[in-house]
């Protein structure tokens, strides 16, 4: 049988790897329990098909009418998201807290390595006007921090690798930067205390020069348009509506798709309040996720746990993974009702680290049983 990392040389067209050898080293924490395993007892999510289809449109097609994007645009934003408490109900009993449903969460993981996977902007961090100022507070790296040394833990992010290493500021973890086209594993302090890095893969390295190009042309394009902020993530292009009155949304769509226009190989996809340009290549948080789990051992195993804790659209490709794989879970952190392939929630980065304290205390108790 082929192997994942094997099939995947031929999927996305070239990029320069390097694997490390090492990667199980880091796993000497796994959970003891022998409990028999259950699936977590919540239904999962859906995607909704008229969703799903205007969303798969915009991506390939970058010269959609300009009203269909800023309708887009709007829907990317909770202020515009209208749900009656029937609907945040029903909503709820699809994907219930992780908090309320956390026995039932560890009860399903008993028996099996929890590897976690977590989004940064929204999830570590509270979304801000600024992206350069999304800091992570130090209670939230203290629990991160702890969560590391009991569980393999990685973050997927569309950020500039080295940047959200620099809010993070853990070696310890592995760092998934660029929605995945940017990984590396913890790094590592010799005797002579030297520290080396382990680049684990960089699909899209041969579009970095028109990436860069593209980057100049759209900060020269986008500068009158008051509020808008382009931001360089390496492998793909930001950028951000958050501080752009909604009159000019439609202006900034035109702006953007009038740049890509002249590059067919870069595609054009939408987060939270924010225009994403990345290469055309078949990667996404959900490849990058599939990889770490290849890289880490993974890959084919039963007595794996997967969890992936993220609050934007580009996480849904990792929910779906764990969906269909119908092993670990997804966890939306969300205040509304949105449609998502995960299965729990968690309203805001205030309940993703209490989450993420209840299984270091879990973990903790389990070892010392």
């Amino acid at each position: 049988m082929v192997s994942f990392l094997e099939e995947r040389a031929k999927n996305i067209g070239g990029g320069g790897q390097n694997i490390m050898t090492d990667a199980k080293s880091v796993l000497n924490m796994s959970i003891t329990v022998t409990v028999s395993a259950q699936k977590p007892p919540a239904p999962h999510g859906y995607i909704s098909i008229s969703t799903k289809r205007l969303l798969h449109n915009l991506e390939i097609n970058a010269g959609a009418r300009a009203s269909v994007w800023v309708d887009s645009m709007r829907a990317s934003s909770p202020t515009h998201i209208k749900s009656t408490p029937d609907d945040q109900g029903a909503w709820n009993l699809h994907h219930p807290s992780a908090l309320e449903m956390f026995e039932q969460i560890i009860d399903a993981s008993k028996g099996k390595q929890i590897i976690m996977f977590l989004d940064y902007d929204g999830t570590l961090s509270p979304i801000v006007e600024d992206p350069d100022r999304a800091f992570m507070s130090n209670k939230m790296r203290k629990t991160v921090r702890k969560l590391a040394k009991c569980f393999p833990t990685a973050i997927v992010s569309g950020r500039c690798r080295d940047k959200v290493y620099k809010f993070v500021k853990l070696a310890e973890l592995y760092y998934a930067g660029s929605h995945g086209m940017d990984i590396k594993g913890p790094e590592k302090r010799s005797k002579t205390d030297k520290v080396t890095e382990h680049v684990l893969f960089q699909p899209a390295s041969e579009f970095l020069p028109m990436i860069d190009e593209v980057y100049k042309q759209l900060v020269e394009t986008t500068k009158s348009t008051p509020g808008a902020k382009v931001e360089n993530n390496k492998f793909c292009l930001s950028v951000h509506f958050r501080c752009v009155d909604e009159k000019k949304w439609s202006g900034l769509a035109q702006q953007v798709k009038s740049v890509l226009k002249e590059y067919p190989k870069l595609r054009l996809t939408q987060g939270r309040k924010v225009l994403e340009i990345r290469p055309t290549i078949k990667w996404d948080k959900g490849k990058a996720l599939e990889f770490l789990l290849e890289s880490l051992g993974f890959a084919n195993c039963t007595d794996v746990f997967p969890v992936y804790i993220g609050d934007d659209r580009t996480d849904e490709d990792a929910f779906k993974i764990l969906r269909d794989r119908g092993r670990g879970f997804g966890i939306l952190v969300s205040k509304y009702p949105k449609d998502t392939n995960a299965s729990y929630s968690l309203q805001e980065p205030d309940e993703v680290m209490d989450f993420l304290r209840r299984l270091v205390e879990w973990k903790q108790l389990s070892m010392g049983a």
